[in-house]
């Protein structure tokens, strides 16, 4: 299957790069040639240097004969024409970067509509609504619904007092409607077994029913149980617009620290209740105690600028911030950062990737979720009738060892599954897979190509 991406830049390349790992055939059209040369020295793809909007270009056969057309420049407008005309010229389906909120909140569904464009992307939105759900979340270092909310995965991190370390997982009495799926340790991603454990330092993923993980996370996890009521944003970009909106609507008190006063004063005027907006640097010490750091229940650094945001980040650790997240650019910044001691990295860019990437695989993938920088992934999928996995004891599939079963829903019913359980057709599943497996594990569950058109 053939994919064209049209813009070459940040998101353009990490989505490149995800789907050509995959195996598809990616071609990169960017009418700038020097923001291709990186593409072109790093990554196994066909570049084109024209103009996405050029319907000469697009009558290229390397671009028209395409099954998906992805449009990810910096400007909206050229994304949706550019979509318009791969619709034109016969691609069947198309993804569009919207980075305007106001389309996407106001005219959402008149884009996708009248533009006949089958996804909306905007990274921004998407890395503020994880940054909320994980900030409401006790403990959390991510936090993912699945199977339209009924499944949730939850990761943290195991410390030094935690109840969790050291005991085989065998003898682990964890809650019903909890399993443990994952364990990141030494940069490598585990599937664990009974006799595997958890250990200090570890970064844990569980999944399971959303009321078990919130109480398991209070009452296991979490040292301190003192709800979010003050957050701290340092820097007012298009995520921190976004994100303050959830947190006064959820009653939780908001300061953000902006140095650009025209940046400020946008941020000033949508504020309500209690929350300020403050004109400062957000390296100043003095500013940062005087405006209570040391009280924040999180601090949330979201700069254009990634050793700025590790900077405040570990500033404000210092001082006494309960938690700290960090919105990084590059995305191979997010192991480092969180080795040092950050306690959530975000990158909208591999978010945004993640909704690229279950688009592509939606023959029976309805969800993916790319964790730990793409060492791994979480997958929801559709069971079919007559594959490998259905109508048998999973104890009885012989399942590749890079994957696990989670989770499954039938009939609106969530469960956990064991050794004795039979997946069915129509059966919607939840899958932890290794780097790179994926796409050949959902054919022991669906037995169709990665797209369906």
């Amino acid at each position: 299957m053939r994919v064209v991406i049209i813009g070459a830049g940040k998101l353009g390349y990490t989505i490149a790069e995800l789907l050509s790992s995959e195996g598809l055939e990616v071609v990169v059209v960017d009418k700038d040639e020097n923001q291709l040369t990186a593409v072109k020295e790093t990554l196994d793809v066909m570049t084109i240097n024209k103009s996405g909007t050029n319907p000469i270009t697009l009558d290229d056969p390397d671009i028209s004969r395409a099954e998906i057309f992805i449009a990810v420049t910096s400007t909206d407008e050229v994304n949706m024409i550019a979509c318009i005309l791969a619709k034109k010229h016969g691609i069947k389906h198309t993804i569009a970067r919207i980075r305007d909120m106001q389309f996407m909140s106001e005219a959402r569904e008149y884009v996708k509509k009248n533009f006949d464009i089958d996804l909306l992307l905007n990274p921004e939105l998407i890395a503020a609504n994880e940054i909320y759900r994980i900030l409401t979340t006790p403990a959390a270092l991510n936090v993912d619904d699945f199977a339209d909310g009924k499944i949730r995965l939850f990761e943290t991190k195991i410390h030094r007092r935690s109840q969790l370390a050291g005991i085989p997982l065998k003898n682990l009495k964890l809650p019903a409607g909890i399993l443990a799926g994952l364990i990141h340790r030494d940069h490598r991603m585990i599937i664990p077994h009974g006799d595997d454990s958890f250990q200090i330092h570890d970064n844990a993923y569980f999944i399971g029913f959303p009321n078990a993980i919130e109480k398991f996370s209070a009452n296991l996890v979490q040292q301190d149980t003192r709800p979010l009521e003050k957050v701290l944003i340092i820097g007012a970009g298009r995520i921190a617009r976004a994100l303050v909106g959830q947190l006064i609507d959820a009653a939780i008190s908001v300061k953000v620290i902006e140095k650009d006063r025209e940046r400020c004063e946008q941020m000033a005027e949508i504020l309500t209740g209690d929350s300020i907006a403050i004109y400062g640097d957000g390296t100043n010490v003095d500013l940062l105690a005087e405006e209570g750091i040391a009280s924040a229940d999180a601090v949330v650094c979201l700069t254009e600028d990634d050793r700025l945001n590790l900077m405040m980040a570990l500033l404000a650790k210092h001082m006494g911030a309960k938690k700290t997240v960090v919105r990084v650019y590059r995305t191979e910044y997010v192991e480092l950062i969180e080795k040092v001691g950050v306690d959530v990295v975000i990158s909208a860019r591999l978010l945004s990737a993640s909704e690229v990437l279950a688009f592509v695989r939606r023959g029976g993938v309805t969800r993916v979720s790319i964790l730990e920088g793409a060492k791994a992934e979480a997958v929801e999928v559709i069971v079919k009738k007559g594959t490998k996995a259905e109508g048998k004891k999973l104890m009885n599939v012989d399942l590749p060892k890079s994957c696990l079963v989670c989770a499954y829903v039938r009939k609106g019913v969530a469960a956990i599954p064991n050794g004795h359980t039979i997946l069915s057709d129509g059966d919607k599943i939840i899958l932890f897979c290794l780097r790179g497996s994926a796409h050949e594990v959902v054919k022991w569950f669906t037995n169709e190509q990665r797209f369906v058109v």
